[in-house]
């Protein structure tokens, strides 16, 4: 074990300070976890709470809650099949573009959204589809439709967040992709042109499973995100006239808790999440092992 250490101490050295930060930031503070158990209240602290055992789960009985889930499970469905396969897909495209200055423009120009922040996104949407001028009612209007309240409306909520999903990260999260494509070897290519196999081929026979230990990967990080859904792309954007639809774990949580005050009962809500969280995340690495042989551990 010394000798190891002795070995390996400069690469030690250098993944300690993200060790001491994941220690700070994501081991420590559960220790908050027994507030889900505890009558905890402004003015008292965690250790000096009673504890009620599992009375802050009282939410499970709570319709509103379930009608939360609904949503968010509704949503995290719509993002996952359409923001998954969107990376691959536009990864793909790129990678079979011959132009090396027509490639760049199109990968800069594509990552540029992800430095937005989604209170500049939620603004854009704002401007764009407000009743009051905004830029897509006013074509409609002139292409003969009557306006559109996309903000208030339930039907356009949830594609609303799907689009502005898409638009925002897709660029970025071809990054990895595009780095897993400069791995696959050259010849691999140039053997199947030999043999006479056009792009889909290429792509379906060679490009496809050089990158699927990354898909793999990336799918299993993934899946802690589907319980979120994206609390700051939704709240922003969320409004009383949408809330029945727009109302996702994250919200009930900021708004049982922060604004109410019942932090019990959020944190019990949060537990749960993340107790779900961390059944996908084991179920879809046993599943990416056990059909590609590739997972986290």
């Amino acid at each position: 074990m010394i000798e190891r250490l002795a070995k390996y101490r400069w690469q030690y050295v250098m993944i300690l300070p993200g060790a001491i930060l994941l220690l700070l930031f994501s081991y420590i503070p559960m220790v908050g976890i027994q507030v889900a158990f505890k009558d905890f209240h402004i003015g008292s602290t965690m250790w000096s709470s009673e504890w009620v055992g599992f009375e802050n789960f009282s939410f499970l009985q709570d319709e509103q809650f379930w009608i939360v889930v609904k949503n968010t499970i509704y949503i995290a469905i719509l993002k996952f099949v359409f923001g998954f396969p969107a990376p691959i897909i536009l990864a793909l495209l790129i990678n079979e573009v011959k132009n090396n200055k027509y490639k760049r423009f199109v990968q800069s120009v594509s990552y540029l959204p992800h430095f937005f922040s989604w209170i500049v996104v939620a603004y854009i949407l704002q401007s764009l589809l407000t009743l009051d001028g905004g830029l897509v009612n006013q074509l409609i209007e002139k292409l003969g439709g009557d306006s559109v309240f996309f903000l208030g409306s339930t039907e356009w909520f949830r594609p609303m967040i799907v689009v502005s999903g898409l638009w925002k990260e897709v660029g970025w999260n071809t990054i990895l992709y595009l780095a897993a494509i400069t791995t696959i070897d050259p010849q691999l290519y140039e053997a199947a042109r030999v043999e006479g196999a056009g792009r889909l081929a290429q792509i379906r026979n060679i490009t496809l499973p050089g990158i699927m230990p990354t898909i793999s990967i990336v799918l299993i990080l993934s899946m802690p995100g589907l319980i979120a859904v994206g609390m700051d792309q939704i709240y922003p954007l969320m409004n009383p006239a949408n809330q029945p639809v727009a109302d996702v774990l994250d919200t009930y949580i900021l708004r049982n808790g922060l604004q109410q005050g019942y932090f019990g009962m959020a944190t019990a809500v949060g537990l749960l999440s993340s107790v779900i969280s961390l059944i996908l995340v084991l179920c879809t690495n046993q599943m990416a092992r056990k059909f590609n042989g590739e997972g986290l551990w």
